[in-house]
């Protein structure tokens, strides 16, 4: 529902372009419009308004004020929206965007100074004399049409009384009337109004051939104060019986009698517009603003579409949740067709705004999901989303606030609002429509709690929502009472179950898997439990839950869901079959969390910054091949590989006793003598420093990198890697560090680094002397070596990070200068000239990179270059 023309004046801001008519508005505001399931838009204010009326609220105080929207001059579209062709641009790129535009028609009254008033006078209710002694009409001619005056009575402009009449003199014959301003007997006259008399048969006719040219153009049609127009209503207001008194100043004395009234009027006159477009112009929907308790009056008797509920939002608003499942259980007994022909809102131009009466917070959205997933037709308010606190008057041309849309309010509609409009399939409906009472453990129906179910034949939802600042638990298990016209064995009331709700059937096998859309988390429940018991849930203060995408699964031989379903104890999950592969792989996992966890890494690095001198604890080693023993034996469970146990523990404590002492060593311990290795040892020791996250990645590698001989000795290293991914043991890795205090970026990258080690950790047992530009090229064709360089293309140039080489060259360094000190295998001599081939490969790569300026080609180019040098020089 939008004002016009404050629509026109925030798309201006928002778009940062002149924007005044209706062909202006930009399509993409319209594809926004779409995206969010919106298939409606109301404009109010589309029609040519009173220029009596914008006269009216200037002199009283607002220069800027526009007229009212429901103070009509004619029924065209405004002059100052661009007109007919405007609108007619609009509908056209509206409707490709499958959204239909309202219009508001207002068959009450019509603006004092519209051509019906000049040329119709007969056709409003009038007096010839004035009503009161006291009143006057001595201020300015309102009129722009020569052939009439018209003359507000003068308390309006000083604001000490309301008139319930006007002055109309005619300027050809001068017949003076005093005709009555539109009332609805509530509180003031609206004073830039002329009632129509609908006891005239030509003005009922005139209002019903204006109809059905507004239905011509516009699919849908809000009948403004529908309600007044009602018969026991209008002779209410207009022709009181004797004795009533009457609502409104000066009409009793004009009263009928109930007989008289209804020869005048024979029959409803909403009855006759219904039947009458329906004839003419069918698919027209009609919406009636309707209060005084007349909704199901409207739409059971009179045939009317849709009506406003106003219950919907004052209830809600004040919860009082007893009365309004009350309204819906009796409805849902007297015919619940009537539930889909409501429109339900949280707001709409005359009440207060949404923020204003909801706030922005749970409530908002519980009730805002209430109005998304209730039959019936949910309406939003200008504003509304944005989380607009600014209450719009129908004569506003601009706002007033400076606001900005809330960007916290707007993502969160688009998480949890916007979704349920495109299932509107599932909710619109009443034939699969079933109320549930929650009943708490006492035994008692908790009435704060809203809970239905509905289907559109194929797809199923169940809504839950608290409306009450406090907590409870309960059942959902059996519907409210409701009339079935289709089962008369019953007689007609009849209940059904949950189960029923959702269409299950009896299968000791069978379980039920559902998504609950504001988590997007995934459960799992047995059929059975359902059926006997119900949905137990435990609801928070405003907690709302919607669960959708209900499908029956069987389970399989080795009961892999009853498994799940005792595993996750009620809980939900992102994916449940992520869900039951990580049952499956749960030996693994759990035996990995007692390594992959902050407590047990804190402590090994404690101990790799011991005092210098201070033994590694005994017992350190005993509890390390522990852990290793309980992985090795969940990698059996899985995969029933056992190979190599033996080589791999004996690799692992001799690796674990390097990692403990090397903050221990000096350049002279770590190279054995060797000068020819010193500057390099000196490099790897700074190196920890410098990458102060170099000891999560080292102990995260050397738990994991070797895991994958014990399914053989041949492609271990890709194996393992393989399994990093397939176990989630990178996803614990990451859970990890970031509890250690790393970003998200920081983490990943160290992920990143970690698959690279453990696919290249030996590396350095093929490198010869010449062999620097094949392996390095080798290195950069894998895509986590090219993520963890930054390599990216600009200019048409492949260009890498500096300082992520510099870390890359150290890692291998490092990586290969362990493996090889902790080789039992390999003598010292052995050992040296590797370590010796290992520093010439990291001396080369780091040359050529200082001669690339960093780009890959260049690189590669020097370092080929380079060999091929040494190699003619041989």
């Amino acid at each position: 529902a939008k004002n016009t023309y404050v629509w026109l004046d925030q798309l201006c801001k928002k778009y940062h372009q002149t924007i005044t008519h209706l062909d202006q508005i930009p399509d993409s505001e319209l594809d926004e419009m779409a995206s969010r399931g919106m298939t409606g838009l109301w404009l109010i204010g589309l029609w040519e308004r009173s220029k009596a009326s914008a006269n009216i609220k200037q002199m009283c105080g607002n220069p800027e004020a526009v007229a009212s929207a429901y103070s009509l001059f004619d029924y065209r579209i405004a002059d100052d929206l661009g007109g007919e062709d405007a609108f007619n641009n609009l509908r056209q790129r509206a409707w490709q965007r499958g959204i239909r535009l309202a219009s508001d028609m207002v068959p009450n009254h019509m603006g004092i100074d519209s051509p019906w008033l000049v040329e119709h006078p007969d056709w409003f209710l009038s007096l010839d004399y004035s009503p009161f002694p006291s009143y006057t009409f001595d201020g300015p001619d309102l009129s722009n049409d020569g052939r009439a005056g018209i003359y507000l009575e003068d308390h309006y402009y000083s604001r000490s009384d309301a008139s319930v009449v006007f002055k109309r003199v005619d300027h050809q014959n001068g017949d003076t009337r005093f005709i009555y301003h539109g009332n609805d007997g509530t509180s003031m006259p609206w004073n830039d109004t002329a009632q129509l008399n609908y006891l005239n048969p030509e003005v009922r006719e005139q209002v019903i051939q204006t109809i059905l040219q507004v239905a011509r153009r516009f699919p849908i049609i809000r009948f403004d104060a529908a309600m007044t127009l009602a018969k026991r209503h209008y002779q209410r207001l207009w022709y009181p019986e004797p004795g009533s008194g009457g609502d409104i100043p000066t009409r009793a004395e004009h009263g009928m009698s109930k007989a008289e009234f209804d020869a005048a009027m024979p029959i409803e006159f909403w009855r006759e517009v219904v039947d009458r477009v329906a004839a003419e112009v069918p698919d027209t929907l009609l919406l009636a603003e309707a209060f005084w308790l007349m909704e199901s009056y409207f739409v059971r008797t009179l045939g009317m579409h849709r009506v406003y509920n106003s219950a919907f939002m004052h209830l809600l608003r004040n919860e009082e949740n007893a009365k309004y499942r009350t309204l819906m259980k009796n409805t849902l007994e007297f015919d619940p067709e009537i539930l889909k022909r409501y429109v339900n809102f949280m707001n709409n131009p005359d009440e207060r705004t949404a923020v204003d009466q909801y706030g922005k917070g749970n409530k908002y959205f519980g009730i805002c999901t209430l109005m998304a997933t209730l039959p019936g037709l949910p309406m939003f308010g200008h504003g509304q989303v944005e989380g607009f606190t600014e209450k719009y008057g129908m004569e506003y041309r601009r706002a007033y606030y400076d606001e900005q849309p809330d960007p916290y309010l707007q993502d969160r509609h688009s998480h949890q609002i916007f979704p349920l409009l495109h299932h509107r399939d599932i909710f619109a409906g009443v034939d699969n429509f079933l109320l549930y009472d929650f009943f708490t453990p006492e035994g008692w129906v908790d009435e704060n709690v809203y809970a239905y179910s509905n289907s559109n034949g194929y797809d199923h939802a169940l809504v839950v929502y608290h409306n009450r600042f406090a907590s409870t638990s309960g059942w959902v298990k059996n519907s409210v009472s409701f009339i079935d016209k289709n089962n008369s064995s019953t007689g007609g009331l009849t209940q059904k179950t949950l189960s029923q709700g959702l269409g299950l059937t009896p299968g000791d096998n069978k379980y039920l898997v559902y998504r609950e859309q504001i988590s997007g988390l995934q459960f799992l429940k047995p059929v059975n439990e359902i059926i006997e018991n119900g949905l137990n849930l435990h609801l928070e203060a405003y907690q709302t839950l919607v669960y959708l995408d209900f499908k029956v699964v069987e389970d399989d031989a080795s009961h892999t869901y009853q498994h799940l379903y005792q595993w996750l104890n009620g809980n939900g999950v992102p994916d449940l079959e992520e869900a039951v592969q990580q049952l499956v792989i749960q030996p693994i996992t759990s035996a990995f969390r007692q390594i992959a966890n902050t407590g047990y890494f804190k402590y090994l690095k404690t101990i790799q910054e011991r005092e210098k001198g201070e033994p590694i604890p005994s017992h350190l080693f005993s509890e390390a091949q522990y852990k290793l023993s309980a992985l090795l034996d969940g990698i059996q469970t899985v995969t029933g590989n056992n190979q190599n146990r033996s080589v791999i523990r004996l690799d692992y404590e001799e690796e674990l006793t390097w990692l403990l002492d090397f903050e221990q060593l000096t350049p002279e311990k770590l190279t054995s003598g060797m000068n020819s290795l010193k500057d390099a040892a000196l490099d790897i020791l700074q190196g920890v420093k410098i990458y102060s996250h170099s000891w999560l990645t080292l102990w995260s590698w050397f738990f994991v990198h070797n895991l994958g001989k014990v399914a053989g000795d041949t492609g271990w290293e890709e194996r393992t890697r393989s399994w990093l991914e397939e176990w989630r043991l990178a996803r614990i890795f990451d859970e990890m560090y970031q509890q250690l205090g790393l970003d998200e970026t920081a983490s990943q990258r160290n992920t990143v680094l970690l698959r690279i080690l453990i696919s290249y950790q030996s590396w350095y047992e093929t490198v010869t002397e010449k062999s620097a530009f094949r392996r390095l090229q080798n290195f950069l064709e894998d895509s986590q070596v090219q993520i963890f360089l930054h390599i990216n293309r600009y200019n048409d140039i492949l260009w890498f990070n500096k300082e992520c080489f510099d870390e890359l060259a150290w890692w291998l360094q490092m990586i290969a200068w362990m493996k090889i000190e902790t080789d039992m295998q390999m003598t010292r001599t052995e050992k040296t000239e590797m370590l010796l081939a290992v520093n010439d490969f990291v001396i080369k790569i780091k040359t050529a990179m200082m001669n690339s300026d960093f780009q890959v080609i260049k690189l590669l180019n020097h370092l080929e270059q380079s060999e091929e040098n040494q190699a003619f020089c041989s």
